[in-house]
């Protein structure tokens, strides 16, 4: 296996600390060859804890972040920039937004309610949101449509028993850290439809 490095694309690794090794190895992951028997190596296991706390690669493999080394490796362009691709907007602030800021809502006339905070830790939930994003299994659009499926559930719910469901939404932070979107995101792509998907990228409920 072959890497072909302009002398730009060396200056730009070594700006982000990152080392023939660890390209090395992302080849290798990349190709799905099993890394697994050069770790008896205690430096290759050390440049593998350096590609996970790099943000490189995943429990599950490749990450996004990953996946732009490689590609702006392969691209071999005079003067190209190695910088993480960021979206127009900020995917997170929207997400953040659309999060029920507590379990106190009104739906019609009538008025539902609670008694705490959803929206905690901005910051520790801004980089629980961007370490999902960067594991490769879920865009933005996907996370940010899933939770406000389950909030309109929740709602809808409240609606018909005629109490607060909403007080069973988890904080922000617990709700990244618990996965708790993934039952809904399962729900939108086996082709369940809700009227929540129109308006994934708002910023109020």
């Amino acid at each position: 296996m072959t890497i072909e490095i302009t002398p730009n694309q060396f200056l730009q690794l070594a700006k982000k600390a990152y080392s023939l090794d660890m390209l090395y190895l992302l080849k290798l992951i990349e190709q799905e060859i099993d890394i697994e028997p050069l770790c008896s190596s205690a430096r290759v296991k050390n440049i593998v804890s350096g590609l996970l706390r790099k943000g490189l690669i995943t429990e599950k493999g490749l990450s996004l972040k990953g996946k732009e080394l490689l590609e702006f490796i392969s691209e071999n362009k005079i003067g190209a920039t190695l910088n993480k691709k960021k979206d127009t907007i900020d995917t997170f602030d929207t997400w953040w937004k659309a999060y029920p800021g507590t379990d106190t809502f009104k739906e019609g006339s009538k008025i539902f309610k609670g008694s705490r905070s959803l929206r905690v830790n901005k910051e520790k939930c801004r980089i629980k949101f961007n370490k999902i994003l960067n594991e490769g299994e879920y865009d933005a659009n996907i996370l940010i449509t899933a939770m406000l499926y389950d909030v309109t559930q929740k709602k809808q719910l409240s609606i018909k028993k005629n109490e607060n469901k909403l007080t069973y939404m988890q904080n922000s932070l617990t709700y990244l850290n618990q996965r708790s979107y993934e039952p809904f995101i399962e729900l939108i792509q086996s082709g369940i439809r809700n009227e929540i998907s129109k308006r994934a990228t708002e910023t109020d409920i």
